[in-house]
């Protein structure tokens, strides 16, 4: 052996890795000794996302019945617990995909992001439904039992409609037929690996019994739906549909009127738990942009400061940036496009200018489409 150093065989490197992957699963399969409780799950939330509390009190207690449900599993002697999925409906950028993603991130369990808009009737080009639970079986690394109990959001669900009109309809009624089985419970044979087709792959069984469903979607249109049932029951027919109402007319929602919307009463069956939420307005916008640990402004103050300089947004700043975002009509999803607008030209020269500067992004300088550079850091 020539020149100092450490050597270790391959027969070791094996056994090691072995000894690591026992224990990790060891470590997975564990039942849990502690559910955290709705109010925990709440606060936790609040952490991360702003506002919707109605929502995250939906959320917590259908997340805590299905924690609950898993623990009891393989009980004798006590009832049956069948599972509740979640059907989250609110305007764009309201946090949907947020409050599942951090409720995964919470729960320490694999999350699946699924976009249904592809997903097609077999027979069709496009994805198959199985698709999803793939998704998730990478998530978890390959583990089929720490897949079997996932989270998947299945988001722009309401895509998924019934069509007026179209007799052969490949991303609606057949999509839903084919969902059935998966929300409900089914074992699902995934291939792991090989190549693009297939070939070498490693077929993995999931069971879908325990893992928790969560669809999303803006349901445009619902909320006036509902608002003509509401006004037929009542005999009140003056005057037209109230955009401002579009929160507290789909808070009502009900079952009927998912079905008159295309979706199949079985379909609307395996979402039991309806939660509906809030359009966010410029107050609730502003402390999107402040309070949550993973705030928009924080982490461009960060960027700024990684080249030495400081980034400074007062009060009035935040109410302009809030209100520009409100003129997207995209919701939270907008204070991005507008922060990356108003930054851009202060990102680019900034790493080029030696850094050390101080930029201020008040009402004025948004008007104006930048921040205004308002001293040096070494002068501050």
């Amino acid at each position: 052996m020539a020149g100092p150093g450490v050597f270790i065989c391959d027969r070791c490197i094996s056994v090691c890795r072995q000894l690591l992957a026992d224990e990790r699963r060891q470590r997975e399969t564990t039942p849990r000794t502690h559910l955290p409780r709705p109010r925990e799950l709440g606060a936790l939330l609040d952490d991360w996302v702003v506002g919707q509390e109605r929502a995250k009190r939906h959320l917590t207690v259908a997340v805590y019945n299905h924690l609950k449900r898993i623990a009891a599993r393989g009980r004798t002697g006590e009832v049956e617990l069948t599972k509740g999925n979640i059907l989250l409906m609110g305007p764009p950028g309201t946090g949907k995909t947020h409050l599942a993603r951090t409720l995964a991130r919470i729960l320490d369990v694999p999350f699946a992001l699924a976009d249904a808009t592809p997903l097609t009737q077999a027979g069709y080009v496009g994805e198959d439904v199985e698709s999803i639970v793939a998704k998730l079986l990478r998530a978890a690394e390959g583990n089929a039992e720490r897949a079997a109990t996932g989270i998947i959001y299945l988001d722009e669900v309401d895509k998924l409609a019934r069509r007026v009109g179209h007799d052969r309809d490949v991303s609606g009624e057949g999509v839903q037929q084919g969902l059935l089985k998966i929300l409900e419970g089914k074992r699902v044979t995934v291939r792991v690996g090989g190549d693009r087709n297939g070939l070498g792959a490693e077929l993995v069984e999931v069971d879908t019994t325990n893992i928790l469903f969560i669809g999303g979607g803006a349901f445009d249109g619902l909320a006036r739906s509902i608002a003509a049932r509401q006004r037929e029951a009542t005999g009140f027919r003056q005057g037209g549909y109230d955009p401002n109402s579009h929160d507290a007319a789909l808070q009502r929602v009900l079952p009927p009127d998912l079905h008159k919307y295309g979706f199949l009463p079985e379909f609307v069956g395996r979402f039991p738990v309806l939660v509906t939420l809030d359009s966010l307005g410029e107050e609730q916008l502003v402390q999107v942009l402040t309070r949550p640990r993973d705030a928009l402004i924080r982490q461009y103050q960060r960027l700024f400061a990684m080249e030495g300089a400081r980034l400074e947004v007062p009060n009035d700043g935040l109410g302009a940036i809030a209100r520009r975002a409100m003129q997207r009509r995209t919701g939270a999803r907008a204070l991005r496009a507008v922060m990356e607008e108003l930054l851009l030209d202060a990102m680019f020269d900034l790493p080029s200018s030696g850094g050390a500067a101080v930029y201020r992004l008040d009402a004025a300088a948004v008007e104006a489409g930048g921040p205004r550079r308002v001293a040096d850091r070494s002068a501050a």
